[in-house]
């Protein structure tokens, strides 16, 4: 089982410029809990664990309301995935383990 657990300094390059934001992720089995904190605040986050992928939806409310998809796989203290924005398409995401 892959060591997923931690917090991560992540930006995800989005059309509205860097979004930085901190993930804390606690798995159990083969899912997880968390928060995701940025500019727009924290939320709680939950979602599933398959080896060393992370994969995740999140409600975005500014600057409109939706659901992100979010997939993330973490290599050692790194993290790279994508965030998935419905119509506006999909956004990479990279992280660094900083605890």
């Amino acid at each position: 089982m892959a060591d997923v657990d931690g917090t991560y300094e992540c930006v995800v390059k989005s059309p509205l410029g860097d979004q930085k934001t901190t993930l804390t992720v606690k798995s159990d089995g083969g899912a997880f809990t968390g928060t995701n904190a940025g500019a727009m605040g924290s939320m709680d986050v939950s979602g599933t664990v398959d080896g060393n992928t992370l994969a995740w939806k999140q409600q975005m409310t500014v600057p409109m309301p939706m659901t992100l998809d979010c997939e993330a796989t973490v290599d050692g203290d790194t993290l790279t995935g994508t965030v998935g924005a419905g119509a506006f398409g999909s956004f990479p995401m990279t992280g660094k383990r900083t605890g």
